[in-house]
């Protein structure tokens, strides 16, 4: 083997996790080789021109979750980090009214009072008691979880620090804590606001990729997940990168590429080279061979330890755990390049309300309706649709006078019940478009084309099992000591050398960045100690 072909460190997937991972590996003064099996870094983080000068974001489409550490350590802004905050959140309402909040406090709350008057004290009790329960959590959310069944006394100290931590909560602070992450959003909101739309319009952000309706339990633990972001220091706010998300991966692939990490297109990682326990490198699937004592696996846990490694050298209780964990997808995307403005009637003339979010889910019971088809294996008749026209947020994403339109589609089960996505998959397109046009009635006519992405268009393009967005459910049995498995949580797998850093890991989905920064922290703690 020669030396062009061995590095200290293998990166599978060039995803926004991968990448992360391979920056920090690379900082460090590791020689890194990212693998990316397609002709483009991203993963679902992709940006394609699919009409001339109409860019869409294939998949994912805002920030938020991006760990602001991240952002500091790896200077991105020095290689074109620019994120523009989304500064409007709008809910179109079956009467023809609408619910529009901005970035002006005053009249955000006389919005709300115009809806219910009760309901402006209401929402600054929710807003500060939730803010209470993120600030909390988030040291849990941006370090390592202890592995519960290690006899290391680092694991043994972690321990004791969560046990600590957990004592010092106030009384409320923790059971709302435990109401969220166990409980309904919808449940949650009944306590502190009555009217629908407003309701509705917290209720929506629990519902976008979980096979969960806002009445469930556990939907409260998305919506805190979600919330758990920032844009420039304002928490729970979102923000648009220049150029869609695909800007962003190409950010981090500047930055990892700057600080010494390979990038290798087109490069499909077949399997691992292992020998005895230990990772030696991996084979693609041309038969070409790259040797390192440290592979980190981007990949979701299915492939991580199902596919790329052999089961056979896992032990039995993981190989077992992976066959069980959720995927069970259930978003889908539909773009539309647009020939203008969707025309809304109560706001004729204006555009201002589409400059960040547009929410279609004008209640509590039309989300759970929406979910009801999905429980027994179809899409939704009247979907829930979280939209963004991107042009106006960023213009160079569309022609002059020209737009795009982004919309995640909630809800579309992987598996349908009776037949296949193929024959459905515009079917369930012509039931999105029909529910916008119901809401913007010149809708029809502006569609130029549209890009349907089912499930099982996500599965292959992205790699992401069953299509599943955060690379698993958002379920408790499989968050924090137990995201994949348990006693892997920690980035660690049973082959020695071989991580883990993709979204199915601590903390979990979205843009975030976090698991490929934390594993990276775990190789560099891992290869400290090996010198020692």
């Amino acid at each position: 083997m020669s030396d062009t072909n061995s590095y200290d460190a293998i990166v599978i997937g060039g995803g926004h996790n991968g990448l992360t991972n391979a920056a920090y590996l690379a900082k460090a003064g590791k020689k890194v080789l990212v693998l990316e099996q397609r002709h483009l870094v991203g993963g679902a983080a992709i940006t394609e021109e699919l009409r001339p000068g109409f860019q869409f974001t294939t998949f994912s489409y805002a920030l938020s979750l991006l760990r602001p550490e991240i952002i500091q350590e790896l200077d991105l802004v020095r290689y074109g980090f620019m994120p523009l905050l989304m500064r409007s959140h709008f809910a179109p309402m079956e009467n023809g009214d609408y619910f529009l909040l901005g970035p002006d406090t005053g009249l955000n709350r006389q919005e709300i009072a115009r809806h219910s008057k009760a309901d402006v004290d209401g929402m600054e009790r929710f807003e500060h008691d939730t803010a209470r329960v993120r600030q909390f959590i988030r040291p849990l959310f941006d370090s390592i979880p202890p592995n519960l069944f290690s006899d290391d006394p680092a694991d043994a100290d972690k321990m004791a620090w969560l046990l600590k931590h957990l004592g010092t909560g106030n009384k409320k602070v923790i059971h709302d804590t435990v109401r969220l992450l166990t409980g309904s959003i919808a449940d949650f909101c009944d306590d502190y606001l009555e009217s629908d739309i407003i309701k509705a319009t917290i209720c929506s952000a629990a519902c976008v990729g979980i096979k969960l309706g806002p009445m469930s339990p556990g939907s409260g633990m998305n919506w805190l997940y979600l919330s758990m972001g920032e844009h420039d220091g304002i928490g729970g706010s979102w923000s648009f990168h220049k150029g869609g998300n695909g800007g962003f991966t190409q950010v981090l692939a500047r930055a990892a590429t700057a600080y010494g990490a390979e990038i290798r297109l087109d490069s499909h990682v077949d399997h691992l080279i292992t020998e005895k326990g230990e990772v030696k490198g991996v084979a693609l699937r041309d038969g070409t061979e790259f040797r390192a004592p440290v592979v980190v696996s981007s990949l979701d846990p299915r492939r991580t330890f199902l596919e790329i490694a052999d089961p056979r050298e896992l032990p039995a209780d993981l190989v077992e755990t992976i066959q069980r964990f959720r995927f069970q997808g259930v978003a889908s995307k539909v773009n539309f390049a647009l020939d203008g403005l969707p025309e809304y009637p109560a706001l004729s003339g204006r555009a201002d309300q589409y400059l960040g979010f547009i929410n279609v889910a004008p209640t509590v019971e039309y989300m759970e309706r929406a979910y009801d088809a999905a429980k027994y294996g179809w899409y939704s008749e009247h979907p829930y649709i979280d939209a963004c026209i991107q042009s106006l947020v960023d213009p160079d994403m569309a022609p002059p006078g020209k737009h795009v339109m982004s919309c995640f589609v909630m809800y579309t089960p992987y598996e349908l019940k009776g037949s296949t996505w193929q024959a459905e998959r515009e079917n369930m397109a012509d039931r999105v478009q029909a529910t916008l046009q119901g809401f913007f009635p010149n809708f029809n006519d502006l569609v130029l084309q549209r890009e349907v992405v089912s499930p099982d268009i996500i599965e292959a393009k992205t790699g992401l099992s069953e299509g599943n967005i955060y690379a698993g459910e958002f379920f408790p049995h499989q968050m924090y000591f137990f995201r994949p498995a348990p006693g892997y949580s920690d980035y660690r797998t049973p082959i020695r050398g071989y991580y883990q850093c993709g979204s199915g890991t601590h903390p979990g989905g979205c843009v975030i960045g976090a698991p490929g920064r934390l594993a990276s922290q775990q190789v560099l703690k891992d290869l400290g100690r090996a010198k020692a």
